[in-house]
């Protein structure tokens, strides 16, 4: 199945990073966030990309045109019969990446339509955003999706508090301190959907159309939006804050989306 990654948007709420490149460029651990999504799909066996550029889209387009020169080690022979030697290799040799201009300026759902000429008509595809991870079961929610029979499967996570917790005993002393927990009685859109083919009905009509609005909400009013709960770990990469946590994260050696 083919994976569509949404990698257009400016990201104006991580402007310290997103000013001079997209946000699925910014980095953790030293790779793109988009490096670590598509990985993450890879390593269920999902290594047709599709991806909707648009703001700095060249960079992206940079980094997988010289996907060697960036992520090995090389050697330079200079001088009138120049030579390039690459002395690692990497495991994304089988990976297929299309790279397509869908508008700086368009919204999340037209992003999507204009990538429809390279989806297969007779196949789902994966669709998710270039700035969130998390340790979603993806053949679970591939099941999910294909039992429920929507057009669309979500999957819905519980999105963590901008502030700590606390638990207090009837005394009045803090039994429990929790920093920034996920707020487990709140669902929100994670993501990591599932789409069927008939999925571009819920765009007909519409100008440079936000997915999150008019096609989801037409897709919902019709019966045809599902969900997968996924109740795992999960987060989003709006903020620099967040960027950093990520990053933190990663370099802990403890990071949930590692699968590979």
């Amino acid at each position: 199945m083919k994976v569509v990654i949404l990698c257009g948007g400016k990201g104006t709420r991580l402007r310290e990073e997103t000013e001079y490149r997209p946000k699925p460029m910014v980095t953790i651990g030293g790779r793109p966030m988009l490096w670590h999504i598509m990985k993450y799909y890879a390593a269920f066996g999902h290594k047709d990309f599709v991806l909707c550029l648009g703001y700095r889209g060249d960079m992206i387009k940079d980094f997988f045109k010289n996907y060697l020169w960036n992520t090995c080690d090389v050697t330079l022979t200079l001088g009138k019969h120049p030579n390039v030697h690459y002395h690692t290799s990497h495991e994304e040799e089988d990976w297929t990446v299309t790279l397509a201009e869908t508008g700086e300026d368009s919204m999340t759902g037209e992003r999507i339509r204009r990538i429809e000429p390279y989806l297969d008509p007779a196949e789902d595809f994966f669709l998710t955003y270039g700035d969130g991870l998390g340790n979603v079961d993806l053949d679970a929610l591939l099941r999910c999706h294909r039992e429920a029979g929507c057009l669309c499967t979500l999957t819905a996570v519980h999105p963590a508090s901008r502030f700590g917790t606390l638990d207090l005993s009837a005394e009045g002393r803090i039994t429990e301190f929790s920093e920034k927990p996920q707020l487990r009685q709140s669902l929100v859109n994670g993501g990591f959907m599932v789409c069927r083919p008939g999925v571009f009905t819920a765009f007909e009509g519409l100008d440079n159309p936000i997915l999150e609005r008019e096609p989801l909400s037409r897709l919902s009013a019709s019966g045809q939006l599902n969900a997968y709960v996924h109740e795992g770990w999960w987060q989003s990469m709006d903020t620099y804050r967040e960027s950093q946590l990520l990053n933190e994260i990663w370099n802990g050696g403890q990071a949930p989306w590692k699968c590979w």
